[in-house]
């Protein structure tokens, strides 16, 4: 037996090491090799056809000094310790790309082209800088690669040619002029008739506008499959109807009325602007246009471009443009309308209503439905306390309430009130509209019916 120290541990006699005599090598002998040492020794003795170093017979010599002592056979549950440790395989890096898809699987494998899986990732999150992290220049290419992977382990075919923006149809082009035409009949039948049978004229032609309206929104490049916010459709209504009557309103609210109620013209004591509501039913037309224009080209340029920076600063004058065009083709008809029903040109209160419907609509189109309805929220808000505090300021000791609004109205006039409030919120949208539109996300819909 071995000498114990002070501890009552093994002394250094016990102490495995490597063997200075022709022994064999056991278990605390072993002990000194390194992976590296075993994995060496155990590919030579494979390569010279012999047995592990820990099944190496022993010499002969050692073998006739022992002759009387039987092997001692290991336990069936307890093997050497060199046995146990096997050589640890190599890791091999993870596949960086396997792994994004895995997480966006479901992105993988309903896409139909690799812009759609681009535009997801941007959507998710992923830019050209994160890209790099993926061993690609830019989110298309790893887009590319995530596309041709999914369609091989899926067994499908990709698309022989990448898929083009929906054409120009005649129902929806139609459908965009109606609501125009209906309005334009509604005011000639208010302007030639008189008393009651102008009420139900102006109620029946109402109707019809707005179910003109709906259906021209259902169609075309106006359209959406996304739901809309509850609250966008009456805000919509409530600022239409206060560019016909708020600002006749107002001016009543200032100098102590209304008395009477609205005839529907403009020379009544409660006038009414159809030239401004005529003029936004017109632009329906040119705002579907110049959508359709916006969705095509910034599809072309989805296709063709390489980077997402580069696709942003590609659809910016894009988006811009159209916004401009919209404006040109509002103010025109503005004047038209105007000149048509004997009416001043209010251009102020109707070329901000119509920026901020066009760009909230344009918006809500292409998925972006929180912004819009928050906007139109404060806006309506806006013109709704604007009549209130007038109408407040008439009680006893409350006339410091209107005094903002008489202020305003007595140096600008009562179309100052909408046109400060649109006007604002359309450059609010305008800048929201300039860093979501120009995302590819906002342009990859591969489903359009129109």
């Amino acid at each position: 037996m071995s000498e114990l120290d002070e501890r009552g541990r093994p002394g250094e006699l016990d102490q495995p090491g490597t063997p200075d005599s022709p022994g064999a090598w056991d278990a605390r002998s072993e002990e000194w090799l390194t992976d590296g040492d075993r994995t060496a020794l155990m590919a030579d003795a494979e390569d010279a056809g012999e047995a592990r170093p820990t099944d190496r017979p022993a010499p002969e010599a050692t073998q006739r000094t022992t002759p009387a002592t039987p092997p001692r056979t290991a336990p069936a549950a307890t093997t050497p310790r060199g046995a146990q440790t096997a050589p640890t395989p190599r890791r091999t890096a993870a596949d960086p790309v396997k792994a994004l898809m895995h997480r966006h699987r479901e992105l993988c494998e309903r896409a139909v082209d690799p812009l759609e899986i681009a535009a997801g990732l941007e959507a998710h999150g992923v830019t050209d800088r994160t890209a790099t992290r993926f061993r690609h220049r830019d989110v298309f290419s790893l887009a590319e690669e995530m596309y041709a992977r999914a369609s091989r382990d899926g067994d499908s075919t990709a698309p022989t040619a990448p898929p083009q923006a929906p054409r120009t149809r005649a129902d929806w082009a139609l459908l965009t002029l109606l609501p125009g035409a209906l309005c334009a009949a509604t005011l000639t039948g208010i302007h030639v008739t008189h008393g009651r049978p102008r009420l139900l004229t102006a109620a029946i032609g109402t109707l019809a506008v707005a179910l003109a309206l709906r259906a021209a929104l259902n169609r075309g490049p106006l359209s959406t499959t996304h739901p809309t916010h509850p609250r966008t459709r009456a805000l919509t209504c409530w600022l239409i109807t206060y560019a016909l009557l708020g600002d006749g309103l107002l001016r009543q609210a200032v100098t102590g009325g209304p008395d009477t109620l609205p005839t529907g013209t403009m020379d009544a004591a409660w006038p009414a602007a159809g030239a401004p509501a005529l003029a936004l039913a017109l632009s329906l037309a040119p705002a579907a246009w110049t959508a359709h224009l916006l969705t095509t080209r910034a599809r072309r340029k989805l296709t063709a471009s390489r980077g997402l920076e580069d696709f942003a600063a590609a659809v910016h004058p894009l988006l811009l443009g159209a916004f401009a065009l919209y404006l040109a083709a509002l103010a025109a008809l503005m004047a038209l309308t105007a000149v048509a029903l004997d009416e001043p040109a209010p251009y102020a209160q109707t070329m901000t209503l119509g920026a901020l419907l066009y760009l909230s609509r344009l918006l809500t189109t292409h998925g972006f439905t929180h912004a819009p309805a928050l906007v139109l929220t404060v806006t309506v808000t806006t013109e709704a306390t604007a009549l209130a505090t007038t109408f407040a300021s008439r009680l006893p000791g409350c006339a410091f309430l209107g005094t903002p609004v008489t202020t305003l109205a007595d140096t600008w006039g009562p179309g100052a009130v909408p046109a400060l409030a649109c006007g604002i919120a359309a450059a609010t949208l305008l800048l929201h509209a300039t860093r979501r539109l120009t995302r590819a996300s906002a342009h990859a819909t591969t489903d359009l019916q129109w």
